[in-house]
């Protein structure tokens, strides 16, 4: 099983030592390998783009090249990043609800493969876009399925929500499609779940999106060569021994796959990169307050957002670091209830909460596990404008088997 799980020895040989610890580590040859068990596991006909808004970390994305299928990106400047970090030959899939005439002129120039259209009105812009610029674009029409979605902590579709063109319209948005000339209908592109940890759930679910994708093409003599069933393949915080069962997905699935002709299609990203790295951040100062004990880190949600935007206890480890480097006696506790907060000054920089510890000292190491994913690239790097967390990656493939970038 992938999980980068580093010792204090690995950790402080990799971090700086004349200030306190704050890094993202990354293991690229896990990472590697880790994808490499993903895409080997896919349902027949299909292919797998990795969602970049998950960690477009150039080194992540160079890493992933070789074995995905391709990106998806949701905005123009992802555009520009896979074609930086990757170069021109990466295949780009193009998705998200806000479009402007920018993005579509965007995915035109960079030779985006395919773009997912959200509205009737993004229909019209992108076919004008398209015809101003000489070219046919290939697109995707993504519909907000009707109905209850099993098994999701997020759901995209199924309940109001800006994502999709609602199936109640599906039939208006399909006879508009056959009036723009310079669009190329494609077939559609139905992400409806995110993080789904139940392998059945999301199999029927996949099941119900290919029968309606091939009814509503049916119905309007029109052939869906590609049907994007998104991602959402979960990853459980709570126990990372659990994961999403992608062999047991993909022999359900198996069944229902239309016939050869039909290409599916799947965008995942918190499943690819979440287990692969780790955040690490040095206790720099106890304190209590009213009756309360409180950690305070060299870092905070300004680095690392997804335990307060997720509301939940992130799974970490503290390391009992004996490095004490000052003449008077190093702060400690036993046996207390701590909070762990960064160094903003807000009181909602909180990364674990009420947390039983039998003892704490300042210098410690809190090493915060399956931090690959929606942790820096959701973050507000520049609050208070504190300095930003080294950047370590770790690859024995690599001519170096160390690249450390520092802000």
């Amino acid at each position: 099983m992938t999980l980068f799980n580093p010792s204090l020895q690995l950790i402080e040989s990799l971090v700086r030592r004349d200030v306190p610890a704050c890094a993202y580590i990354h293991d690229l040859d896990a990472l590697a390998s880790h994808a490499r068990d993903i895409v080997s596991n896919l349902p027949p006909q299909s292919e797998f783009f990795y969602a970049i808004k998950a960690n477009n970390d150039p080194a992540v994305l160079a890493t992933l090249a070789p074995i995905v299928t391709g990106f998806e990106v949701a905005s123009a400047g992802e555009i520009r990043k896979v074609r930086q970090a990757v170069g021109p030959k990466a295949r780009i899939i193009m998705g998200g609800p806000a479009r402007t005439e920018t993005d579509f002129l965007t995915a035109i120039d960079h030779g985006v493969e395919r773009v997912h259209i959200e509205s009737l009105h993004l229909l019209h812009m992108a076919d004008m876009v398209a015809a101003r610029a000489g070219t046919k674009l290939p697109i995707l029409i993504r519909i907000n399925m009707a109905g209850p979605v099993p098994g999701a902590t997020i759901t995209m579709g199924g309940q109001p929500t800006q994502f999709g063109i609602e199936e109640a319209v599906v039939d208006e948005a399909l006879r508009l499609v056959k009036e723009c000339k310079h669009l190329r209908f494609d077939g559609f592109h139905l992400h409806t779940i995110s993080n789904n940890l139940d392998a059945d759930a999301h199999a029927v679910f996949c099941k119900e999106a290919l029968r309606r994708a091939r009814e509503w093409a049916g119905r309007h003599g029109l052939e869906a060569k590609v049907i994007n069933l998104g991602g959402g393949w979960g990853v459980d915080y709570a126990d990372l021994a659990r994961r999403f069962d992608i062999p047991h997905f993909s022999r359900k699935l198996a069944a229902s796959i239309p016939s050869e002709g039909t290409m599916l299609q799947f965008e995942c990203g918190r499943i690819v990169v979440a287990y692969c790295a780790v955040y690490v951040t040095e206790i720099i100062d106890l304190k209590t307050t009213h009756g309360e004990t409180f950690a305070l880190l060299r870092g905070g949600s300004h680095h690392f957002r997804l335990p307060s935007a997720w509301q939940h206890r992130h799974p970490h480890k503290v390391l009992a670091s004996r490095r004490w480097p000052w003449s008077w006696e190093r702060p400690g506790i036993e046996a207390r209830t701590v909070t762990f907060t960064g160094e903003l000054c807000t009181p909602k920089d909180v990364l674990i909460r009420k947390e039983n510890v039998e003892r704490l000292s300042v210098g410690d190491i809190v090493c915060f596990l399956a931090a690959g994913a929606y942790g820096w690239d959701i973050s507000h790097h520049d609050f208070l404008s504190n300095a930003h967390p080294e950047r370590v990656f770790l690859s024995d493939n690599a001519s170096n088997a160390i690249e450390r970038l520092t802000a």
